[in-house]
């Protein structure tokens, strides 16, 4: 199994409370409709520390590596990342593992 781990810091417009809620709500339903995902945990930071460096955190999961090329492609991912999220992030990283 894969999971996809993306951590995203918000501009600052989007950086409040409910900034952060409206990407979580949507994220959860962009990306668990997307073929291939196996689920999805989205959240907000837990304390000050990890607000200080990340506004939200997701957690995507594949049966296979190949999965994720294929998720990262697909057209609703792409409008997701394209005409949601990016437009209210300032960074986003990505990182796969294996679990």
């Amino acid at each position: 199994m894969i999971e996809r781990y993306v951590f995203i810091k918000l501009s600052d417009a989007h950086a409040t409370d409910a900034g952060r809620a409206e990407v979580i709500a949507k994220t959860r339903d962009a990306l668990a409709a997307i073929p291939g995902v196996q689920g999805v945990t989205v959240g907000a930071p837990a304390d000050e520390a990890s607000r200080a460096s990340w506004d939200v955190s997701i957690a995507v999961r594949f049966a296979r590596l190949e999965d994720v090329a294929t998720y990262r492609d697909h057209p609703a991912h792409r409008a997701y990342v394209d005409e949601f999220l990016a437009p209210r992030a300032e960074v986003i990283k990505a990182w796969n593992f294996e679990v």
